[in-house]
């Protein structure tokens, strides 16, 4: 009798070998379906992708602890899976060789001494002795008697019967082979491992070459499933621990890589929030310490830069209040010859010469103008310093206004839009200014009507300006309280100074108000200003606050009435 193993396969046919344990005999245990996996593949892409794009929105940290413990996971997994599978190989193997081995001993030490039509005895006590070896398997033997006709013996009626054997293993079993140099005998042992429930077997075949009975053999692969079962658990557990581990020590890792980078971004805001001098320390040689001497380098070019400027903006404004305070005294002089020049245009007697008259009204109006401009300068030089004050009072504000604009004789240009009994506790000085700015712009740049409206807003006062002309270009808007911005390069000259609305906005900053410009959907342009009804909680709130509304009176008290100086549109 020749013995030939018959392993599971994957769809391969099979063939005779006389190795009795070789790979090239397989019968068939089922196949995979190839659309399902790839439909797992691709659900497993998607999941991934959708776990990156969540891990973007987490923290850092987190981001770290869960990428080691994902590798750590890949790694533990994969280490136990290839465990597993070499375990599982091995103890299988071991115990499907051991069975096979003591079946094909058996097959030729007690089946092949049988008749060539042995009697049902003999044929159950030769099923019995064989079932009684060491492995313990379950036998069942088939022949023929005198008469031709079948009869089978077996070990244990209640386990094991020919219904429990495989079709293809039946036919493989019985299936004579071709005779040739390579194949030798005409029948060899096959195997096939089997799941009935949830139990594993080994079935096994033969049949003696030469006359005899067929046997099948049944074994109880449970055992080696305990063993394979308690094995996962523990590779299980050990997966567990190192995640663990690996989730440990991402923390400790993190918390390692993190905390330069913490120190780094609480350095980062203190130098947003104007802390030039915060510098990091500096310890190693890796990215990290790289790191914080570039933000070092960095911090100290900043601070010398913002050094720099800060100096050159003090000289300037230096510059400017000495200057404004040297041309005042001169300019003082002028205006009061200017004067006595305007008396004798305006006079009866006719003492200036017609032929310089025009020359005369010009430097009138150009002192005027230089008087206005270095008021100006003063007065911003007075915010700069934080040396303005305001001079608070209850004031009524439609008859403010009404002053304002009676003053300038602008009545016949305005319209008032404004209740009588609306109140307010402001520095009248500086709201004057305001309005003179805001007006004498939209009827400069903007034309006339103008209109004024006052609305009362509970806490706050809202007083809107509106022209009728074509608007503040889009690009202009942002920059339109900008100290001597002129909306167009190619015309310098102007009879305003660029300061106007710029004095407006800072006169409103030190009420606690605000100024902000806009364009009309029905045209014009719009000019909004926002003041609390009662600024003295303001000065009662920041009592040293010079810029910005500190009590007391100006130390130096700006002109009435500044000129509706502003951007040119």
């Amino acid at each position: 009798m020749c013995a030939a193993a018959a392993r599971e396969g994957g769809g391969r046919a099979v063939l005779a070998d006389t190795d009795p344990y070789g790979a090239g005999c397989g019968i068939p245990a089922g196949h995979s379906s190839v659309t399902k996996t790839q439909g797992k593949l691709r659900g497993w892409a998607a999941a991934r992708k959708a776990i990156l794009a969540g891990l973007r929105f987490t923290s850092l940290r987190l981001r770290l602890v869960v990428v080691f413990g994902l590798v750590a996971l890949t790694a533990a997994v994969s280490a136990s899976g290839i465990a597993y599978w070499l375990n599982r190989e091995a103890v299988l193997t071991r115990a499907q060789d051991a069975v096979l081995r003591d079946f094909q001993q058996e097959m030729q030490s007690r089946a092949s001494m049988l008749a060539m039509h042995p009697t049902q005895d003999e044929l159950e006590g030769a099923a019995r002795q064989m079932a009684n070896s060491s492995q313990g398997f379950s036998v069942l033997l088939i022949a023929e008697d005198e008469n031709g006709k079948p009869i089978r013996a077996n070990s244990d009626l209640d386990t094991f019967t020919l219904a429990d054997v495989p079709a293809s293993l039946q036919k493989a079993v019985n299936k004579e082979q071709k005779l040739s140099a390579g194949n030798k005998y005409a029948y060899h042992l096959y195997w096939q491992r089997t799941v009935d429930g949830d139990k594993p077997y080994l079935v096994g075949g033969a049949k003696v070459i030469g006359g005899g009975p067929t046997g099948y053999m049944l074994k109880s692969l449970e055992p080696e499933a305990k063993d394979l079962n308690s094995l996962a658990w523990s590779l299980g557990i050990a997966t567990g621990l190192a995640l663990i581990g690996s989730a440990l020590l991402a923390q400790a890792a993190a918390t390692t890589v993190l905390k330069p980078v913490h120190r780094l971004g609480t350095a980062a805001r203190r130098l947003g929030e104007g802390k030039l001098d915060t510098r990091l320390r500096v310890s190693g040689t890796d990215e990290l310490a790289d790191l914080s001497r570039t933000f070092n380098r960095t911090a100290e070019s900043l601070e010398k830069r913002v050094a720099d400027m800060s100096a050159r903006d003090e000289a300037s404004r230096r510059f400017v209040a000495d200057m404004s305070h040297e041309l005042r005294t001169p300019l003082t002089a002028i205006t009061a010859v200017t004067e006595v020049l305007e008396e004798e245009l305006d006079g009866e007697t006719g003492s200036v010469d017609p032929m310089i008259e025009p020359a005369v009204r010009l430097v009138v109006s150009e002192t005027r103008r230089l008087n206005d401009l270095v008021e100006n300068l003063m007065e911003v030089t007075r915010f700069d310093a934080g040396t303005a004050r305001l001079v608070l009072d209850d004031v009524d504000i439609a008859d403010q206004i009404t002053a304002c604009i009676d003053a300038r004789a602008w009545l016949d240009a305005v319209e008032l839009d404004a209740e009588r009994g609306i109140t307010a506790r402001l520095d009248p000085r500086r709201l004057d200014v305001i309005l003179a700015n805001l007006i004498g712009n939209a009827l400069k740049h903007g034309g006339s009507p103008v209109r004024v409206s006052v609305r009362d807003e509970g806490d706050d006062l809202l007083i809107e300006v509106q022209d009728h002309g074509p608007g503040i270009p889009e690009d202009v808007l942002p920059h339109v309280f900008d100290r001597f911005y002129k909306a167009s390069a190619s015309r310098p000259r102007s009879e305003g100074s660029g300061l106007g609305l710029s004095i407006a906005l800072e006169n409103a900053h030190i009420h606690g108000g605000e100024i902000n410009a806009a364009n009309s959907p029905e045209g014009g342009a719009v000019f909004s200003l926002r003041l609390p009804r009662d600024a003295s909680v303001l000065t009662d709130q920041n009592p040293e606050d010079g810029a910005r509304g500190g009590p007391g009176e100006n130390t130096a008290e700006s002109r009435e009435g500044k000129g509706s100086e502003g951007v040119s549109r």
